[in-house]
C-alpha cells in the first residue's frame, strides 16, 4: 500500500489508520481554525478539513511526488451553536455544562486528495450523542483529567468521558475523529485498496 500523509496530530486518527494497517506520516497542518458567520454550520467540518489537505500540500516541495492526503476535522453542535476545543479549562467547563443532560450532534468530515488526479473527494458523518445529566462535582472531575484538552466539544468519547455517555446514534468512530466506514467508503472510490 502507498503511504497517505495524514494532515493531522491527533493520536485517535493515527490509532484508526494503524488499525486498518495503512502506511501513514504525520505533517500537522498550520491552520487557522477560528470560523466566520459567514460558513453555514453544516459545512464547517469540511471547510476546515479541506484547508488542512491545503496547507500541507501547500507546505510540500513543488516536484514531491504526492500521492495522497488524508485531512479530517471534527466538530460539535447543539441548537445552531458550534463548539470547536476549548481555549481554556474555563471554556471546557462552559462545554461540557452545555452538553449535560441533552442530546447534540457530532459531524466529522473527511477530505482525500488523489495525487494522480489532483482532485479530491469528501464524506461527512454524522453522530447524536447523548450526555447525562453531569454535577460540578462530575465536571470538575473530568476537568482535572486533563482529556479536554485539544477536543472538539471538550470531551473525548473514547476515554473517561463515557462514563457520562448515555446514548450513540450513529458511527463512534465519527465521534473518535475519523468515521472508520466512510474512511473505507472514500479509499475504495479512489481506488486505494487496504485488502492487501
Amino acid at each position: 500500500m502507498e503511504p497517505i500523509i495524514l494532515a493531522s496530530s491527533s493520536p485517535r486518527r493515527q490509532e484508526i489508520l494503524n488499525l486498518l494497517g495503512i502506511p501513514f506520516r504525520v505533517i500537522v497542518p498550520n491552520v487557522d481554525e477560528t470560523i466566520t458567520p459567514t460558513i453555514d454550520t453544516d459545512e464547517v467540518s469540511e471547510f476546515i478539513a479541506r484547508q488542512k489537505v491545503s496547507a500541507v500540500l501547500h507546505s510540500l516541495p513543488p516536484k514531491q511526488e504526492i500521492f495522497w492526503i488524508l485531512g479530517a476535522d471534527t466538530i460539535i453542535i447543539k441548537n445552531g451553536r458550534y463548539f470547536g476545543k476549548p481555549e481554556d479549562q474555563e471554556q471546557a467547563r462552559e462545554f461540557l455544562k452545555e452538553l449535560s443532560g441533552s442530546t447534540h450532534t457530532v459531524m466529522t468530515s473527511i477530505i482525500l486528495y488523489n495525487g494522480r488526479t489532483k482532485t479530491t473527494s469528501s464524506r461527512t458523518a454524522k453522530t447524536q450523542v447523548t450526555f447525562a445529566e453531569m454535577t460540578d462535582e462530575e465536571i470538575q472531575w473530568y476537568l482535572d483529567t486533563g482529556e479536554w484538552h485539544g477536543a472538539a466539544g471538550g470531551y473525548r468519547i473514547q476515554s473517561l468521558a463515557s462514563c457520562f455517555i448515555k446514548k450513540i446514534e450513529g458511527s463512534q468512530s465519527c465521534v473518535t475523529g475519523l468515521p472508520i466506514f466512510e474512511l473505507y467508503d472514500i479509499l475504495k472510490e479512489q481506488g486505494y485498496s487496504i485488502l492487501e
